[in-house]
């Protein structure tokens, strides 16, 4: 079953094969939703300072009863966060709000700020500084492993070149019809693991006929497809859901995509158009 399976890190940590993401699951709701999440065996719970859910993320945690040490819990420094100090200091604030020892993982949410997303600066002196910071509280003992997110090969590059620790994860955008393979393999080639968000391209997935076909002919969802997909590929996903029943479907994937159905998956046509969430910066949006 895949909720009892593991990757291992490059630092040795064992990481759950299936996270639940809980983007846009508000601070009041997503408590419920991680205990109906831990309840059906989940045990790797995705969060970001961003998501300003993270004190409803550890309240759920808390009031499931699950032992601390069976969770893995990830959160994400802010993209703003481009100093050692603002980045030593939001690691510990997102400890005392989450009333937490240690992190499971810690990303750099993204290498440019949310409102400079997609600009041609890098920010590569201040993704040093925030990783310095993400080093020394991995070493400390706050941060049981340490990666990125939304990083690309310079972004990974400038990264690889000072860091004492290098990144174990990096949490991309992967899904079918939008599948970076020359990302995906620069990262697998460094062992550092690939997490895919939004493997159900935010819900835009189920509108695909083919992959819907696809689908069909396996007896699964087009959700069942699309996760099962990225951990054919050597990635973790981490779909969004705070519905029980959703929960446990995404969740129901053995089964496997046939080599050829695989290769058809990879080269098929890209999105251009994730419906509502279109402006967001991840999907090609600009904030304003």
């Amino acid at each position: 079953m895949i909720l009892q399976e593991t990757f291992t890190l490059s630092n040795g940590v064992e990481i759950p094969k299936l996270g639940l993401g809980t983007w846009m699951i508000g601070n009041g709701e997503v408590s419920a939703a991680v205990q109906e999440a831990i309840k059906r065996g989940y045990r790797h719970i995705d969060t970001a300072q961003a998501y300003q859910n993270e004190a409803g993320v550890a309240q759920g945690v808390r009031d499931s009863g699950a032992k601390r040490d069976e969770l893995f819990i990830t959160s994400k420094l802010a993209a703003e966060a481009k100093s050692y100090k603002d980045a030593a200091a939001a690691i510990d604030e997102s400890l005392r709000k989450m009333e937490l020892d240690y992190l499971d993982l810690m990303l750099i949410h993204s290498p440019q700020p949310w409102m400079e997303y997609g600009e041609a600066d890098r920010f590569q002196e201040g993704n040093r500084e925030a990783w310095r910071a993400m080093e020394e509280a991995y070493k400390a003992g706050k941060l049981r492993s340490i990666g990125v997110s939304n990083f690309i090969e310079s972004d990974l590059e400038n990264i690889l070149g000072s860091a004492s620790v290098k990144p174990m994860v990096n949490q991309i955008l992967v899904h079918i019809s939008n599948t970076p393979l020359e990302l995906i393999k620069f990262n697998q080639d460094r062992e550092i693991l690939v997490e895919a968000y939004s493997p159900i391209a935010h819900g835009e997935l189920l509108k695909n006929e083919k992959v819907t076909e696809m689908a069909e002919r396996y007896g699964v969802s087009v959700p069942q497809l699309g996760i099962r997909y990225d951990l054919q590929l050597g990635l973790l996903p981490l779909p969004k859901t705070a519905n029980p029943s959703h929960m446990e479907s995404n969740a129901k994937i053995e089964f496997e995509i046939s080599s050829e159905d695989m290769e058809f998956l990879k080269n098929i046509e890209p999105i251009q158009h994730y419906g509502e969430a279109s402006n967001m910066p991840v999907f090609g949006g600009k904030l304003k």
